[in-house]
């Protein structure tokens, strides 16, 4: 798995809006609270989706972005932010790419990729991983502790 000190890989994937991430394209502008979730609709993924919809002021006042990932389809994605009014990208990770550079894919490739939360400074290393599956509250807690460290420092 990438790891604090570990310099985020590049990558880029379709979005739920229609356009391609390009993780290049936020290096040197913004940090990023990088989030990998197991699947659009569920009650858990809601809920952290959710959190961090509701806390994004602070994270954009903190000059970061939010980008949440998982297997789901660009289509599940978009009706997912549609049905929860999720202002930020959703990543489609359909082929586990994303997750296998990262660390976060679950043996097979095929299951739900693992809860984890990686906060990447503007350079694009990464500086905080968050690894809790069912303690949802912790990643956006861990999330903003970790960029006002940033951006204090």
């Amino acid at each position: 798995m990438i790891a604090v000190g570990d310099e985020v890989p590049e990558f880029e994937a379709p979005m739920g809006n229609g356009k391609t991430f390009r993780i290049k394209d936020y290096r040197g502008r913004r940090h990023l609270v990088l989030y990998f979730f197991p699947k659009d609709f569920t009650s858990g993924c809601t809920k952290e989706a959710c959190s961090f919809r509701d806390r994004r002021a602070e994270i954009a006042g903190l000059d970061a972005e939010v980008v949440g990932v998982s297997y789901d389809t660009v289509d599940s994605h978009a009706k997912f932010a549609d049905k929860y009014s999720l202002p930020y990208p959703l990543i489609s990770d359909a082929d586990s790419r994303i997750a296998k550079k990262f660390g976060v894919a679950r043996l097979g490739g095929w299951l739900p990729t693992k809860r984890v939360t990686f906060v990447v400074d503007k350079q694009g290393v990464v500086r905080h991983v968050i690894h809790a599956e069912l303690n949802i509250d912790l990643h956006i807690d861990e999330a903003l502790a970790e960029l006002k460290k940033i951006v204090a420092a």
